[in-house]
């Protein structure tokens, strides 16, 4: 009775006893047990599954291939499920494990042979040969082979691995070393699993999960495929260099699809518009529904992580509703899938298509190795029979009409005879030279470490499966196509192709190279992509359009980062590419252009005497300096008159002087500062503003000595205010103006300097007050003397009508005070140039006010009005 007949006894296998059931000898269990699952039948003719391809030699290894697709009709009448219990071996103690399979046949379905499988077993098998006749690798060792079919269910692949490590009892050779095989990525876990304990190295041409990795979990397997993480990274980095920010998913619900999820929003600036998932159970209405969402999506670029035969499904659903203007990226699973290329119904769909594919690389003289097979030279080999059998309709046996030895693959064209691209055939290659590099370094390198004499290398008979694995674990080599192989890890270095799905003039689909990726470098060819458009032009795939330069990119609030809106930089910002995150701020010395895209240096700006504002101020300077002049003249050739030499005409002569020097200099401000223009033009303000108010000042103190002195005993009061004493009480105020002007302008001095805190691209050029203090002193000192005069001509405003000279002074002192108490607020507030503009108004406002309040009656007097210009008349009450 075979293993897995009684096993169907123990059925369900909740027995503790029955799980405890084994082999307590590690040897003997192994042994026996591996007789007893000999017998399980695989194939359709019921022939048992250790029937392979089998070559002696002097080192064995070991193939697991899945060349017949469809499993078994256990029953033909009704869906049944299947519970069965498989033997694992462990190296202390033999335990049972529980797998369930479920194997559901609604109809007899016949097992078929797959061309593409049978090519890998090939690729082994002419691998071999090639390193057999090498001079160099493995000399004087002949290896051979035992290949089984797996017939693509774990169950088989774990009965062959069983019976290829523990040896065939029927001949007596001895295990295999090494095995190359599991096929997928579940397979290979169970395997890896199984022979971890006994140290058996599995090495995997297609099995690409990234957990196999896990060198804790799987520490005796090894792959010639990359792991499944390096394609979903290249999907990635494809999506980042042609900038698709907003792209969907359509993927396999489990661990290869969610991978590639997490991969692409890892990458940086790409979302997700939309994540559909696909069930293999329910794949009609997963992919109506994928279809559908594909359809309502902004989204121009899709990315399908998942089977063929699911891809297949959506094209079909996405045909219906003539969705034909996506641009697909496609996973190494279907990206060279022929089923989809030569499918008419879904070209349309499918043009365009973009996909990582398993690396290819041509193998020297495989092909005419394929097409000189024949099963006359080779009896024995039933799968090449098979083979046979499908493609002549004939048999080199009796089963069907004999074949008459004409028939070749010369001229036959189909996938077991195309060598055009070579992928997973190639891993099958790489993974044989594997095998044999790790061999030939083992049987021909000495120990170092062992006494001399003694020679630690192994002998083919006696090869240990752990010292295979320790090899392998350090293999460096070079492959007859010239690369570097090695293995990091259980890994190897990713390298893949990038295939471009293209329309030929036929109407049909043809696969193109476009370019690969080696690691994490991206080989493109983007002249050669033919897009889903069928132009040349990038589809784009975005959000939102780019944000130009002169804009940030700022977020929507509840949306994806790649969904954003475009803010115009601020003034003095900038941003000089394109979809800048944020805006960065000019140097103080430079400002943003109109564009704000670069900093411009900034230009110098002052009060000069060219603009309209400047040629103002300095005529309104000149016409009441000139002013000035004429009244001078006036009072000086009627200086004889009682007008004019009534209360000191002296300091009437002087105070003219001041107002002029006052009206000139405002000049002084305008024009580009210099050091001795900043200097200059404090000293002479402060200076000129301080004579013009002490000539006040005096005259008012006169006015009211005169009139005091007319009282009783009062005649002396007016020798304390002679002319002399006048003239000295002014150069006393004026000097200690000038002393506060000479310490304040030696010590801290305002110096030219560009204001960079007023915003705009002119910046202010003016005199810096380095000492506040000083500027302080001198306006407090004016402020105060025209306080004072204010005060005392208040006092003297009762004087007789005739005599107004007070009243006078008390009208222009208020105004004076008024146009300084303004300037204040006007001044600090002002910007740039425009601060100094303010001042020079000041300036002029006060010395104008003081003119014509002061000047303007009298002359009138004098040039208008000569019969009141009498001592009779001012000295009348």
């Amino acid at each position: 009775m075979s293993l897995f007949s009684w096993l169907f006894t123990l059925w369900p296998c909740s027995t503790p006893s029955l799980l405890l059931l084994g082999f307590m000898g590690r040897q003997l269990g192994l042994r026996v047990g591996l007789q007893v699952v000999q017998t399980v039948t695989c194939s359709r003719l019921g022939t048992s599954i250790d029937q392979g391809l089998f070559q002696d030699g002097d080192v064995v290894i070991g193939g697991l291939f899945s060349l017949y697709y469809k499993p078994p009709a256990i029953d033909h009448d009704f869906t049944q499920l299947i519970n069965i219990c498989i033997l694992s071996i462990s190296y202390e103690v033999t335990y049972w494990w529980l797998f369930h399979v479920h194997i559901y046949i609604s109809n007899v379905v016949p097992i078929v042979l797959e061309n593409l499988p049978l090519q890998y077993i090939y690729a082994m098998v002419f691998a071999l040969e090639e390193i057999n006749h090498s001079a160099t690798l493995l000399p004087g060792v002949k290896l051979g082979y035992h290949i089984h079919d797996s017939c693509a269910i774990p169950l088989w692949a774990l009965q062959a691995t069983l019976s290829l490590v523990g040896g065939d009892s029927t001949s007596c050779d001895l295990p295999v070393p090494l095995i190359i095989g599991g096929d997928s990525s579940v397979t290979a876990k169970i395997l890896s699993r199984i022979l971890g304990p006994l140290s058996v190295p599995l090495m995997s041409y297609t099995a690409s999960c990234p957990c196999l990795s896990d060198r804790r979990q799987f520490p005796n397997f090894f792959r010639t495929m990359p792991s499944d993480i390096y394609q979903a990274r290249a999907v990635a980095h494809l999506a980042i260099h042609f900038n698709w920010t907003w792209i969907g998913a359509v993927v396999a619900n489990n661990d290869y699809g969610l991978m590639a999820i997490k991969e692409e929003t890892q990458g940086a600036g790409v979302c997700l518009a939309f994540v559909e998932t696909l069930q293999r159970e329910n794949i009609m209405s997963d992919a109506r529904r994928a279809a559908l969402t594909i359809q309502a999506s902004t989204a121009r670029v899709i990315l399908i992580f998942t089977w063929y035969t699911d891809v297949r499904e959506l094209f079909l659903q996405l045909t219906k509703i003539n969705v034909t203007d996506r641009q697909f990226l496609a996973s190494e699973a279907w990206s060279t899938s022929g089923d989809l290329l030569q499918n008419p119904s879904t070209s349309k769909v499918a043009s365009g298509v973009l996909g990582v594919a398993i690396r290819s690389s041509p193998i020297p003289g495989f092909e005419n190795y394929l097409r000189n097979l024949n099963p006359f030279r080779r009896p024995d080999e039933r799968f090449l029979r098979e083979f046979w059998e499908k493609m002549f309709a004939c048999s080199p046996g009796t089963s069907l009409p004999l074949c008459n030895g004409t028939e070749s693959l010369e001229r036959v064209q189909n996938l077991f005879t195309d060598t055009s691209q070579l992928r997973v055939t190639y891993n099958v290659y790489l993974a044989v030279y594997a095998a044999a590099h790790a061999l030939h370094n083992l049987l021909s390198c000495p120990d170092s470490n062992n006494p001399p004499g003694n020679n630690s290398c192994s002998y083919p008979k006696h090869i240990k499966p752990i010292e295979v694995l320790q090899y392998l674990n350090n293999l460096n080599f070079t492959t007859p196509q010239g690369e570097m192989f090695y293995f990091q890890g259980a890994d190897i270095p990713a390298k893949y192709d990038l295939v471009n799905w293209q329309n030929t003039p036929k109407g049909q689909l043809k696969l193109v190279l476009v370019g690969r990726v080696d690691g994490f470098d991206l080989h493109l060819n983007e002249s050669a992509i033919q897009w889903s458009t069928g132009s040349s032009q990038v589809p784009l795939s975005v959000c939102s359009e780019s944000c130009r330069p002169g804009t940030r990119m700022a977020t929507r609030k509840g949306e994806p980062v790649c969904c954003f809106d475009c803010i115009p930089c601020a003034e003095g910002e900038i941003s000089n590419k394109t979809d800048s995150p944020h805006c960065e701020r000019c140097p103080s010395e430079f400002w943003s252009n109109d564009e704000q895209t670069a900093c411009i240096p900034r230009q110098l700006d002052f009060l000069s005497f060219n603009e309209t504002l400047g040629i103002t101020l300095t005529t309104v300077a000149v016409s009441g300096a000139t002013v000035t002049t004429a009244v001078f003249v006036v009072f000086l050739y009627y200086r004889q008159t009682p007008m004019v030499r009534a209360n000191n005409s002296e300091l009437s002569f002087l105070l003219l002087l001041s107002l002029k020097l006052c009206f000139l200099c405002s000049l002084v401000f305008i024009g580009r500062p210099s050091v001795w223009a900043c200097r200059f033009q404090q000293a002479a303000f402060g200076i000129s503003f301080v004579l013009c108010v002490s000539c006040l000042k005096v005259k008012t103190i006169v006015v009211l000595a005169a009139f005091r002195s007319a009282r009783p005993g009062a005649e002396a009061l007016m020798k304390w205010f002679g002319p002399g004493q006048q003239r000295g009480s002014v150069c006393l105020f004026t000097c200690i103006q000038v002393i506060i002007c000479i310490i304040w302008l030696s010590l801290s001095p305002p110096v030219p300097q560009p204001d960079f805190d007023i915003p705009g691209l002119k910046v202010t050029l003016k005199c810096a007050m380095a000492s506040v203090v000083g500027f302080s002193l001198v306006l407090g000192y004016i402020g105060l003397l025209a306080c004072t005069s204010l005060l005392l001509a208040f006092l003297a405003r009762k004087l007789p009508d005739n005599f107004n000279e007070a009243k006078l002074i008390t009208f222009s002192m208020l105004i004076f005070c008024a146009v300084w108490v303004a300037f204040v607020p006007a001044y600090v507030s002002s910007p740039g140039k425009y601060a100094v503009a303010v001042e020079i108004f000041a300036i002029l406002a006060s010395s104008y006010g003081l003119l014509f309040c002061i000047f303007a009656p009298k002359c009138f007097i004098i040039l208008l009005r000569p019969e009141k210009n009498t001592k009779k008349h001012l000295m009348a009450r």
